[in-house]
C-alpha cells in the first residue's frame, strides 16, 4: 500500500507541475506591465467583449490580445475595483503592453469605443433611429425593431423609454436587441422602476410625458420647479402652452422664438391649442428630469420664463410674467441668447 501511495503522490506532483507549466504558457503568474505614459503613437488593438462576459473572460481576452502581461493581473485589479462592473460589451480600442489598471481605465473610456451610440437627454426617438442607422442598421430594420419591442403596460410607443446613455453593442447584435437594451436600461434604473410602478394621480405614461417636457423646458437646477408649474396648470385646467411641444411637432431644436403661426399648428401635441398633456412624451428624458416629474418642488407658480441665459424666473402673477417677458424680448433682440 505504501508503495502505491508513493507512486500516486509522484504522479500527482508531476501532473501538477505540468499543469502549472501549461498555465504559464498562457499567462505569466500575477505579472503586470508597469504603469507608463501612453503615447498616441503606441501600437493599439481592437478587442471584442461579448455580451455576458465575466471578469475572467475579459482578463483572458486582454492577455491573449497582448494588452496585459497576465490574465491574473487584470482579474485581481477588476475584483478590487467596482468600476469593472461597468465595462460595456462590444468593441474596445486598447493600447498594447499596459498595466492592468490602465487596461481597466481604457475599457471604461468612451472615446475608445468604436461605433459608440450616444443617446443624449431629451433625444427624440427619430434621432435615436438616425444614430442606429449611422451605426450600421438600415432604417427599415430599426423601424421594425421598434414595432416589435415589448413595451410596458400603458405605452404605445418607445418615445421616452429609450434611456439616455452611451451604448456599445457586441459584434452581431441585431437591431431588435440594440433597441431592447435601451428599454432594459430604462427599466433597470431606479427612477425608471419608480415611474413604472407609480399608482398616484398621474399614470406612468403621463409622468414620463411630464418628465420629457421638463427635460426640454428647463435647466437641471430648475427641473423640479418646472414640474410644479406643469402640475399646477393641469390641476387648474390651464393650457400648458409649452414651446417645447411645438418644437417637437416641427422637429426643430435650438430655437428660442416661437411664432404665433406655430402655436396654431393642428396637432394633439400642440399644448397651445389643446388642454392637458400631449398624448405621449416629446423625447427621452434623463434621470434628473424623471425625478423632477415624480417629485416636483412645492410652490404656487403658474408661469416661468428665462429672461437671460442662466436666469429663469417663476411666478404666479400674470402681470409679473408679462414684465419679465418684456425683459426677455429686450435681451433676445440684443443677442443675449446667441
Amino acid at each position: 500500500m505504501k508503495i502505491r501511495r508513493i507512486v500516486f503522490a509522484l504522479v500527482f506532483i508531476t501532473s501538477l507541475t505540468y499543469g502549472l507549466h501549461v498555465v504559464r504558457t498562457h499567462s505569466v503568474g500575477f505579472a503586470n506591465f508597469e504603469t507608463r505614459t501612453v503615447q498616441m503613437s503606441d501600437p493599439q488593438v481592437t478587442i471584442e467583449i461579448p455580451s455576458g462576459a465575466t471578469g475572467s473572460d475579459i482578463a483572458r481576452i486582454l492577455f491573449q490580445a497582448g494588452v496585459v502581461k497576465s490574465s491574473e493581473a487584470y482579474f485581481r485589479t477588476a475584483v478590487a475595483d467596482i468600476r469593472s462592473e461597468k465595462v460595456a460589451p462590444g468593441a474596445h480600442r486598447l493600447t498594447l503592453r499596459i498595466s492592468a489598471s490602465q487596461a481597466l481605465d481604457q475599457l471604461l473610456d468612451s472615446s475608445r469605443l468604436p461605433n459608440l451610440i450616444k443617446i443624449f437627454e431629451g433625444a427624440w426617438k427619430s434621432e435615436v433611429t438616425d444614430s442606429l442607422v449611422t451605426y450600421g442598421f438600415t432604417k427599415k430594420q430599426v423601424q421594425s425593431a421598434f414595432r416589435t419591442l415589448a413595451l410596458p403596460a400603458g405605452f404605445k410607443s418607445a418615445e421616452g423609454l429609450l434611456f439616455p446613455a452611451l451604448y456599445s453593442f457586441p459584434k452581431g447584435t441585431t437591431p431588435e436587441k440594440a433597441v431592447a437594451s435601451m428599454l432594459k436600461r430604462f427599466e433597470s434604473e431606479s427612477v425608471g422602476q419608480e415611474l413604472l410602478g407609480s399608482v398616484g394621480k398621474y399614470s406612468p405614461l403621463q409622468l414620463l410625458t411630464i418628465a420629457s417636457i421638463v427635460q426640454s423646458e428647463g435647466d437641471n437646477a430648475d427641473f423640479a420647479k418646472v414640474s410644479r408649474v406643469i402640475r399646477n396648470r393641469l390641476e387648474m385646467g390651464m393650457p400648458l402652452q409649452m414651446d417645447s411641444t411645438v418644437h417637437y411637432i416641427k422637429g426643430v431644436r435650438g430655437q428660442i422664438f416661437l411664432s404665433t403661426s406655430s402655436t396654431l399648428i393642428a396637432s394633439p401635441y400642440n399644448t397651445y391649442k389643446n388642454y392637458g398633456l400631449p398624448p405621449g412624451p416629446i423625447g427621452n428624458p434623463g434621470a434628473l428630469a424623471i425625478t423632477a416629474a415624480l417629485h416636483p418642488a412645492q410652490g404656487d407658480w403658474l408661469f416661468f420664463i428665462t429672461v437671460a441665459p442662466g436666469d429663469t424666473r417663476f411666478t404666479r402673477s400674470n402681470s409679473q410674467f408679462v414684465t419679465w417677458k418684456a425683459l426677455y424680448e429686450k435681451n433676445r433682440k440684443a443677442g443675449a441668447f446667441k
